[in-house]
């Protein structure tokens, strides 16, 4: 199991042009600049450009979303508006990134239909047979559900890309032993696209807060505050999609099998 040192070296890092354009934005609202204003925003846009076009991609694959109604662009667009608007919300540029995922999030949810969630996947994930999640892998990536459903505007495909490992899933020091048989026998594709064909089935909220902490690289807390929901909320819900994830990984690859 290979750690991606580049996407965890320093999680910092993964803020700091959100932090250094924040007083550059205040500046030039108070001067009246809008012009500069809208060439600072345009400096952060790529990254949640990602994140939103990552967040289209999963509903058009779950069937439950047009696919060429919306474009990343419409959510940028008003996400300009809500950051002049309201960026005296934010109290400091450490809340900068957070704040303005916040304010994403909310755009999104206002666009996207209800999604129908199949409880019997969820409730049932334990049960789930070898032969069984074979052929839901056939089944996810016969339908298209793993391949990328193009976006017009979707250029930059890292989002996209997958990057989830067995350190995304297995935490606990007891797990070690486990996760280092497990990466032994399987290769690092089958094991991320065995998670991505998971986190496709599970419910939206549970998913999007296991990419918000995985890919995003925010604490719990801040998730919480995203999601306007409760710490314990947000903790329990991390806690659901890492035990589906193991639940899934022990029965699809049981241990005689390695």
């Amino acid at each position: 199991m290979k750690p991606n040192i580049s996407l965890y070296k320093n999680k910092q890092e993964f803020r700091l042009s959100f932090t250094r354009t924040f007083p550059e934005l205040v500046k030039s609202k108070k001067e009246g600049n809008q012009e500069f204003f809208n060439q600072q925003v345009l400096k952060i846009t790529p990254d949640i450009r990602k994140y939103i076009n990552g967040q289209f991609n999963t509903a058009i694959k779950k069937g439950h979303f047009p696919k060429n109604k919306y474009k990343a662009d419409d959510i940028i667009d008003q996400l300009f508006i809500e950051i002049y608007n309201h960026i005296e919300e934010v109290n400091h540029e450490d809340e900068f990134y957070v704040w303005l995922l916040k304010k994403t999030n909310e755009l999104l949810d206002d666009v996207f239909v209800n999604e129908e969630f199949d409880e019997l996947f969820f409730n049932n994930i334990d049960d789930y047979s070898k032969p069984e999640w074979d052929e839901l892998q056939e089944k996810y990536s016969t339908d298209g559900g793993g391949d990328l459903l193009m976006i017009e505007d979707l250029d930059d495909m890292s989002y996209n890309h997958n990057d989830y490992s067995l350190n995304h899933v297995f935490v606990e020091e007891k797990e070690n032993d486990l996760v280092k048989k497990i990466d032994k026998n399987l290769k690092d594709e089958e094991v991320q696209k065995h998670i991505e064909m998971v986190l496709h089935n599970l419910p939206t909220s549970m998913r999007n807060i296991f990419e918000l902490f995985t890919k995003q690289h925010l604490e719990i807390e801040e998730i919480a505050q995203i999601k306007n929901i409760t710490i314990d909320k947000a903790k329990q819900l991390l806690k659901d999609a890492k035990k589906a994830l193991q639940l899934s990984l022990l029965n699809r690859y049981p241990k005689e099998d390695y």
